[in-house]
């Protein structure tokens, strides 16, 4: 079933298939995520995709609702109707602290 992992794809800069004796067996002492991981990369992440959207007026919100009354049998009722169409998404946003990312493989502290 599952096998879906980034692990076994390479994507990541940060995955890999090294084994941890291997790498530090010279005695280096260099962070594992420079060695498995392209040149220049970081285990922080400084951005991410909002999941804000705006609408039409300009609103900001993850989800946006209409009243609409409707009348059944002489009652008058309110419902709110979700909109879906005409909503632009927010994008990249910056994080205000960065965080550290999801497949970054070493320990950081010990409890």
């Amino acid at each position: 079933m599952g096998g879906s992992g980034s692990k076994s794809k390479g994507f990541w800069p940060f995955s890999g298939s090294g084994n941890v004796d291997e790498l530090t067996k010279d005695g280096n002492e260099q962070s594992l995520a420079r060695v498995r991981s392209f040149p220049g990369a970081t285990p922080f992440v400084f951005s991410r995709r909002s999941s804000l959207f705006f609408d039409e007026d300009g609103d900001l919100a993850h989800e946006f609702y209409e009243e609409t009354i409707l009348t059944k049998n002489g009652r008058k009722r309110a419902m709110l109707k979700r909109i879906q169409k005409n909503l632009t998404p927010q994008g990249m946003i910056k994080l205000d602290h960065p965080c550290i990312h999801v497949d970054f493989p070493v320990v950081l502290c010990e409890a």
